[in-house]
């Protein structure tokens, strides 16, 4: 896995959050088709200052007139949208992220399909036939089923003559330089104290659970049980009789269980200094005395010079200890559980139907699994992502449609500057820095100038698992390449057909794939309020990462470097800390009304949403300026003003299974969709006075409780 400190508006495809979360490496699974909230057809723009009569591209039959807008706006938004659109049996959420992930799947799959179809007839060696060969080969699940576990064998018999701590440690180290990482993650990334220049980053992981606390806390008890099930049964497929199966089970989930106890939470690794520590390599052998980092790098093809970030120093020296101490069968038992289960996704039916099981049913309680073209996809993607993205931009997006966002982005930003220009709190030393780092932005729209070349990765015909793994060495030989050269601001770490959106702060880039760019974030002939509270808001929400608690410690140069004053540090600390309380607050499981939002985890996210909905707000002020007559009228009865906040609203629309709400609640930085819905507007008086609220309504935050950063 590579390091790359991205921050994304949302996670990937929530069904293999449980995967990610783990460190598992299989590729993005998609959503299922489901109906598409109504919608009128855009007619003619005002995004673009045109003088025709905007109209409606948001259907107002679907606001529930029954709930008031200041007690429950989300509900006033979206609950008879969830109502009428009810999570398909193969998703763990749907949603209006979902929808338009779904356009995207079935805008690739045609492209791979034709792909596929047309692969013996294409140029050679060109990305259209290696993509089509790699689809193709996943699309034959009677090979695969043929094949049962013969291709992992050959790994199963290197770990089975495991027999010394330096047999590990040897075999953990080839196994990267085929780009199959074991036990812990290494790539490259930005120097935080010299973003210019590359460096490798060595990072945690190796755990099956998404944290910590399953392996200790009582409350998982059933999930550790169901996991060591999954474990066994897994060992079983590949010929393991029951009982043994058991034991190794037992081993896997007790030496997994060391590992976790060393490892860092979610929220831990949201500290800086916990995601980088700068080591000589022999520095990094002191810590590890059992592993020697100078062979690790000598085999991936690596010279290292000044040295590298050993990012969280306890988890390798527990790591160490175990190669130590940990009996060789054991580590066989580890090793062997994730051989079979990292490889479980290109395998035949049996393995796929095990691994979907634990981590699809149990884990996220998602009832069916995939449809198989989906999970093929994900592996293309994962495997040549860029490059179908190539394609899919070719097919999919204008010049016409960049432009436009281009210009939103740059009515945002300016937005944007003239609110760091006019804080109150601020002081002019601070500001002078903060808009110096403004000055430094670089947005990135749509997809890469200068595509990435793929000669050198050999796809053969009918060969999925190989034609994989093969894909998983060339992308990890390619980013490890990066390690000891100048940053490229231009790379991308998402790929055009994504339906998201990130900040960098390495590399101080803002970035919006094409797939975003399309309703209901951004509607090419739309009004302005819609466009503004859409898309126009994630321009906000990324560009506020900028300055959000971790983008704030970085400079215009992607430095992590302090260009506050001790006041103002002070005034930000006090600041974000309320907007820790208001999520902290929030327990948005109805059947579990103990368990509440980690404020400490998602205030990242959350202060990007207060910060982008505000400055999405005033560059509407601006452009409605331009207009004022229009910005008067009123479409299907609502305002300018309101009709802004019910876009930003139905983006978070979203129907989640309690199992994979409790595994966010958990893991992950960003907040639930619902609460997104209202916990920005709910600190702004601009949303009060659109709705006409009273101090004393819920969606009202005011006095110490308001919340007011950028």
């Amino acid at each position: 896995m590579t390091y790359k400190h991205l921050k994304p508006l949302l996670l990937a495809a929530s069904v293999t959050f449980a995967l990610a979360a783990c460190g598992k490496q299989e590729p993005a699974a998609a959503p299922t088709p489901a109906p598409a909230p109504a919608a009128t057809a855009p007619a003619a723009a005002s995004t673009t200052a045109s003088a025709a009569k905007p109209t409606s591209v948001f259907d107002v039959n679907e606001l529930d007139s029954g709930i008031n807008a200041c007690q429950d706006f989300n509900g006033f938004v979206n609950s008879k949208w969830i109502a009428a659109n009810p999570i398909p049996n193969d998703h763990t959420s749907w949603g209006a992220f979902n929808v338009l992930r779904e356009k995207s799947l079935n805008t690739q799959h045609d492209i791979v399909e034709a792909a596929a179809k047309n692969a013996g007839q294409a140029k050679s060696d060109s990305i259209e036939q290696k993509i089509g060969y790699l689809y193709q080969a996943g699309m034959d699940q009677d090979a695969r089923n043929k094949l049962g576990y013969d291709p992992i064998k050959p790994k199963l018999d290197q770990i089975a003559a495991i027999k010394t701590p330096a047999d590990v440690a040897k075999f953990i180290t080839d196994r990267f330089a085929e780009g199959d990482q074991q036990v812990f993650n290494f790539g490259s990334g930005a120097d935080f104290k010299d973003a210019k220049i590359q460096i490798g980053f060595a990072n945690q992981n190796g755990l099956g659970l998404p944290t910590r606390d399953y392996y200790t806390d009582a409350k998982y008890a059933d999930i550790r049980d169901a996991y060591k099930g999954y474990i066994a049964k897994s060992l079983e497929l590949t010929g393991v009789a029951e009982a043994d199966a058991k034991k190794q089970a037992d081993d896997v989930l007790a030496f997994e269980t060391e590992l976790a106890k060393a490892s860092l939470s979610p929220t831990e690794m949201r500290d800086l200094d916990n995601e980088y520590h700068f080591v000589s390599v022999d520095a990094a052998d002191k810590v590890t005395p059992h592993f020697n980092w100078q062979d690790f790098f000598k085999a991936q093809g690596l010279t290292i010079d000044k040295g590298f970030s050993l990012s969280q120093p306890k988890f390798f020296a527990e790591f160490d200890k175990l190669l130590a101490k940990a009996p060789a069968s054991q580590w066989q038992a580890y090793l062997r559980f994730h051989a079979i289960d990292d490889a479980s996704p290109y395998l035949s039916t049996a393995f796929q139907d095990n691994r979907f099981d634990f981590y699809g049913k149990t884990l996220s309680g998602q009832p069916e699994q995939t449809p198989t073209w989906k999970r093929v996809l994900g592996a293309v993607n994962g495997s040549m992502g860029e490059a179908l993205g190539q394609l899919y931009v070719a097919k999919e997006f204008t010049p016409e449609a960049k432009a436009h966002a281009q210009e939103l982005v740059t009515n945002v930003r300016e937005a944007l500057k003239n609110r760091i220009e006019h804080l109150d709190w601020m002081s002019d030393e601070t500001k002078q820095k903060a808009i110096d780092k403004w000055n430094k932005f670089l947005p990135k729209i749509g997809y890469p100038d200068h595509w990435r070349t793929w000669d050198g990765l050999d796809i053969k015909q009918g060969d999925y698992y190989g034609d994989v793994m093969a894909a998983g060495k060339f992308n990890y030989d390619y980013d490890i390449g990066h390690i000891g050269k100048p940053t490229d601001r231009t790379e991308w770490g998402m790929t055009p057909q994504t339906v998201n959106a990130y900040y960098d702060p390495s590399t101080n880039t803002i970035n919006f794939p094409a797939a975003i760019l399309q309703p209901p974030f951004f509607y090419a002939n739309g009004d302005d309020a819609i466009n503004y509270g859409g898309i126009g808001a994630v321009i906000g929400h990324e560009s506020s990462h900028g300055f959000d608690d971790q983008g704030s410690q970085f400079d215009g140069d992607g430095n992590k470097a302090d260009w506050w004053t001790a006041k103002d540090k002070a005034q930000f600390k006090d600041r974000t800390g309320k907007l820790v309380d208001q999520f902290n607050g929030y327990a948005p499981l109805k059947d579990k009304p103990d368990v509440h939002v980690n404020g400490e985890l998602t205030l990242g996210e959350n202060i990007a949403d207060l910060g982008g909905l505000n400055v999405a707000y005033d560059a509407l002020q601006d452009a409605m300026k331009k207009n004022p007559a229009e910005a008067q009228e009123k479409i299907d009865g609502y305002t300018q003003d309101q009709r802004f906040f019910m876009s930003w609203a139905r983006v978070w629309r979203n129907n989640i299974r309690e199992k994979q709400a409790v595994l966010y609640l958990n893991t992950d930085p960003h907040a639930p969709a619902s609460l997104r819905a209202i916990g920005a507007p709910s600190n702004m008086p601009a949303f009060a006075e659109a709705f006409q609220c009273k101090p004393t309504d819920p969606m009202v935050r005011s006095g110490d409780k308001q919340v007011k950063i950028w």
